[in-house]
């Protein structure tokens, strides 16, 4: 019996989600006695593949073709499932993002396995299978328990430490019975490039309305440049326009968790502090002593963004000089 773990890749790169994944799964095979399987859809070059073996993959099964370069759901169900099958797997483990949204419930279906989403953490019990998760934004917790002989599983972003497991785990080639050509077309595509991922992020810079205006965003910029930092915002500013919607943290948006978070001009509402309460120290900064971000940070300034910012930015400029 194994763990299915479908990993995803970015261009013939693994994500950091997928290393968390794997991280996970090995940390459950112990508990269950089983072995962990990575399987990876699309052109991912080998040396890459091996990266997997380094969190705990005993074995990773590669399927590569032209016709799967998007990601077409029913297309990916099919290789999931029927990858779950062939390896006996009786837990299947996706991300909890929009593709691992879109994909669990598909291949739950397929294998009449009963399915656990977002979850934040391992199993608390085996027999019974029961896991948790974080409910009302992270206000309170809820405890599933899942009764098939086969489990999905979504794992909620930045929820579990990716740790080193080396193994010496072995590269298959699976071809699938299902076809791989879908139904889904990629007309064009546009890239972001020169930027940090922003769920990938040691270090996060994010600011809200309290910047006042989009033409006021070039200190943040600056000192994520300075920090070598991603770039965020809270949602009313990414609803405004002034920054994209890939920059959007909170319940809606990313949910991440970076070594450092700053908070510049964000009031701190429930939505946006669900999507970086994990963070593991924030820094706040805002106008008004009761904001709720205050609440969550571990070091506050009660003050003007547009006047702290330049004093911040010179003070690091000085410590790297």
């Amino acid at each position: 019996m194994a763990i299915l773990v479908y990993t995803e890749n970015w261009d013939g790169a693994f994500k950091k989600v997928s290393f968390e994944l794997i991280s996970f799964a090995s940390k459950l095979a112990e508990v269950m006695g089983d072995t962990v399987t990575a399987l990876s859809i699309g052109q991912v070059p080998e040396n890459e593949l091996s990266r997997l073996g380094n969190y705990g993959a005993h074995k990773i099964l590669k399927v590569e073709s032209e016709d799967l370069t998007v990601v077409d759901n029913q297309v990916y169900t099919k290789i999931i499932a029927e990858a779950a099958s062939k390896e006996d797997a009786k837990v299947v483990l996706l991300a909890h993002n929009n593709v691992g949204k879109a994909l669990a419930p598909r291949i739950a279906v397929r294998l009449k396995a009963g399915i656990g989403s977002g979850l934040t953490g391992l199993p608390e019990n085996l027999d019974p299978f029961i896991t948790s998760k974080k409910i009302f934004s992270g206000k309170a917790g809820s405890a599933i328990e899942i009764k098939t002989p086969v489990k999905v599983l979504t794992l909620s972003q930045n929820s579990f430490e990716v740790t080193e497991n080396k193994l010496d785990s072995k590269i298959e080639t699976f071809v699938p019975e299902a076809p791989t050509k879908g139904v889904t077309s990629r007309l064009n595509m546009e890239k972001q490039s020169g930027k940090i991922i922003l769920t990938d992020a040691d270090v996060v810079v994010s600011a809200g309305r309290g910047m006042k205006s989009p033409d006021n965003w070039g200190p943040i910029e600056e000192l994520a440049d300075l920090l070598g930092a991603a770039t965020a915002c809270s949602r009313p500013v990414s609803d405004e326009g002034w920054r994209p919607h890939n920059e959007h943290t909170g319940q809606t948006g990313k949910i991440i968790a970076p070594n450092l978070y700053f908070a510049f001009g964000i009031s701190g509402a429930i939505q946006h502090l669900a999507g970086v309460s994990s963070s593991k120290c924030i820094v706040a900064v805002n106008t008004d002593p009761d904001a709720p971000i205050f609440e969550a940070a571990d070091y506050g300034i009660v003050g003007d963004a547009m006047k702290v910012l330049p004093e911040l930015i010179s003070a690091i400029r000085q410590v790297k000089s």
